[in-house]
């Protein structure tokens, strides 16, 4: 296992002609993908691994600068197909990772036959003739919330992002994954991830992009969904799932599942 594999706790499973990667989101790390990876790997080569930061990595390996913009993800992304020879992939990034994904195709088309993005926000800040989501001064309150008690802002946050109750299963797995990561870390990684506008690059992504969003979505609205549609350079299709929240491929596999599968088989009829 080389140092990018070691480093990232990159996973192999299954066997097939097509490779899909999957890359997860804020908070969570590759377990995110429990409900799908079994329905794969019969059939294709499928690549796990945790962006640097999540809980499983080691936090010594966080370099601050480094992931003080998206493009540090994007080259660990890159570095990851190179040290395991992927020429070509069918990429499945969650949030942060979607918009990861879309970074590294920019820098290397040729590496990716489709993205297919989940819950994915090229800015979450409103703007003039976009909206976001939040106001500066909602993720100012965010990130001091996660400053002054790290432990309780897990506490109310993945219920919310999650859309469920704090007993359900997957608001339960997510506040693990939340919890595992090192408090000054995961305010780094949110400042970066909330404070990013990546609507400038967007028109450089040229590989298909099957987009799939929830129909309530606390950190994405809909619409978000239609402008990467609409400013996307190459070939893009939408699916609103009748899903709740941030996380719907854990906390509604019965309906996410199936969607990811069909876009995963299927390319965008021209």
């Amino acid at each position: 296992m080389g140092i990018v594999e070691e480093a990232h706790n990159v996973r192999v499973f299954g066997s097939g002609e097509r490779i899909i990667v999957l890359g997860h989101g804020f908070g969570t790390d590759q377990s995110v993908w429990k409900h799908l990876v079994p329905h794969l790997v019969d059939d294709h080569r499928v690549i796990l691994y945790d962006n640097m930061g999540a809980g499983p990595t080691n936090p010594e390996y966080f370099d601050f600068d480094r992931y003080s913009t998206l493009e540090g993800y994007a080259y660990d992304l890159l570095a990851i197909l190179e040290e395991l020879q992927v020429e070509s992939c069918i990429f499945v990034g969650h949030s942060v990772s979607a918009i990861v994904g879309a970074l590294a195709s920019i820098t290397r088309p040729d590496l990716f036959s489709k993205i297919v993005m989940i819950s994915a926000s090229p800015r979450y800040l409103n703007d003039v003739d976009y909206y976001g989501g939040f106001e500066q001064e909602d993720l100012d309150q965010l990130f001091e919330a996660m400053r002054s008690n790290y432990k309780a802002w897990c506490s109310g946050f993945a219920p919310l992002a999650v859309g469920g109750d704090m007993d359900s299963a997957a608001v339960q797995e997510f506040s693990r994954t939340l919890f595992n990561m090192r408090p000054d870390i995961a305010l780094s990684v949110a400042q970066t991830i909330f404070q990013c506008d990546m609507r400038q690059v967007l028109r450089l992504v040229t590989v298909p992009c099957h987009i799939l969003q929830s129909v309530k979505d606390l950190a994405v609205p809909v619409m978000v969904s239609e402008y990467l549609h609409t400013n996307l350079g190459g070939e893009s299709i939408v699916e609103v799932m009748a899903s709740d929240g941030h996380l719907p491929q854990l906390s509604s596999p019965d309906i996410v599942i199936p969607a990811l599968l069909r876009h995963i088989r299927f390319d965008i009829a021209v």
